[in-house]
């Protein structure tokens, strides 16, 4: 855009450089025409220069205000999927078994103490002298269900993975598996929603441009996203300004 500003601010430069000579050299009775083009094309180009800033700040305004909520979906998704793991030991790969598993699973809220009982073969190796040994002792206390933790009255987790800006009638992506890490299965998912969904009715070249961003303060590549298919990664490619539940 900075080349468009540039480039238009000289041919308006130039214009007018025009305009002062036509003033001063040619004949009276063709220069109101003259004059009167110039200045139309003068007034044009300002008009475009005015609008290709104020189309970008509008641009970065609607897709800073769209990528806070499609984020916050996306950790509301994350933390769900972070119970799953909890619980069952690996990450859904679908949206139905999610919203499932939500519905009936609990968390099992557990105690550790530590404690003392007799040891009965050291006992018996020193005579009948009572030995004790100290153990770790885990009590259940209580079960919880999912989501009334993550959610508690509130049942958005059942539209959670329904894009909730630009094209609506979309879904987040979702993938899960597991990758080899020295010798051990690991259980990675990933989420994402591409940006051209997202900001699917504002001007192709700034989606387009918007696809090629590498900032630290942006969001970069092509989509929004949390989790890696890999490595093992549950992170978001979101700077922590976008969200207020991080």
């Amino acid at each position: 855009m900075l080349k468009v500003i540039i480039a238009a601010v000289v041919v308006v430069l130039l214009t007018i450089g025009i305009v002062y000579l036509i003033d001063k050299f040619v004949p009276k009775k063709v220069k109101p025409l003259i004059l009167l083009g110039l200045w139309i094309l003068i007034a044009f180009l300002a008009y475009k220069t005015f609008m290709s800033v104020y189309g970008e700040i509008q641009f970065n305004k609607v897709k800073n205000e769209r990528y806070a909520i499609v984020i916050d979906n996306l950790i509301d998704i994350r933390d769900s999927q972070l119970a799953h793991r909890t619980v069952t030991g690996k990450f859904a790969n679908n949206w139905d078994g999610l919203v499932r598993f939500l519905d009936t699973a609990q968390f099992t809220i557990t105690q550790r103490r530590d404690t003392s009982i007799l040891d009965e073969e050291a006992t018996r190796r020193f005579g009948g002298v009572p030995t004790f040994k100290d153990i770790v002792v885990i009590d259940t206390l209580d079960f919880v269900k999912v989501k009334d933790s993550l959610f508690g009255a509130d049942d958005r987790y059942k539209t959670m993975m329904n894009l909730p800006v630009g094209q609506t009638d979309a879904k987040f992506e979702l993938k899960s598996g597991v990758i080899d890490q020295n010798g051990l299965n690991i259980p990675v998912f990933e989420v994402r929603a591409p940006k051209k969904l997202i900001l699917n009715d504002q001007d192709p070249y700034l989606i387009a441009k918007e696809n090629e961003v590498v900032s630290v303060d942006g969001v970069n590549g092509d989509a929004i996203k949390v989790g890696s298919m890999d490595e093992v990664n549950t992170n978001g490619n979101w700077p922590k300004n976008y969200s207020t539940k991080e």
